[in-house]
């Protein structure tokens, strides 16, 4: 199973502060682990809002992009993992080893399970699942 590992942002990494020398130094020994275990598969932080985008779909046909900073700082998403591992339990249980991410001194991260081709039944047919395995050989998955 893979999962989405989201650090949600907080006014901090908002305002563009740089993590402190021992957080990067923490991060990285707690990504090595993860890499040793088998279970990172990738992960990176993310600019603040304020140099991101959002683009707005309607059911009419319009497209309207809206530049960040946006407000609501803890729907904001400041980095994210791809962890590969057997369940959501695991899944927690490597969360609860993160060093405290934020210099703020409060974190959030949620975990989100990514969808797998066998998720979607008889939706995915066999052309479907073809065009999908040469899109993953392509990107190398």
């Amino acid at each position: 199973m893979r999962f989405m590992i989201l650090l949600k942002a907080d006014p901090h990494s908002e305002a563009g502060h740089m993590p402190s020398e021992q957080l990067l130094a923490d991060m990285g020994r707690f990504n090595d682990e993860l890499i040793k275990a088998g279970v990172m598969v990738s992960g990176e932080g993310l600019h603040p809002s304020s140099r991101g985008a959002r683009v707005r779909f309607s059911k009419d046909g319009g497209v309207r992009v809206e530049n960040g900073p946006f407000p609501e700082t803890k729907q904001l998403v400041a980095g994210f993992w791809i962890w590969r591992v057997a369940s959501r339990e695991e899944a927690i249980e490597w969360v609860k080893k993160v060093p405290m991410p934020m210099e703020s001194g409060e974190a959030e991260i949620e975990i989100r399970q990514i969808f797998e081709m066998e998720d979607f039944g008889d939706t995915m047919t066999p052309e479907l699942r073809e065009q999908e395995e040469r899109q993953r050989a392509a990107l190398g998955q």
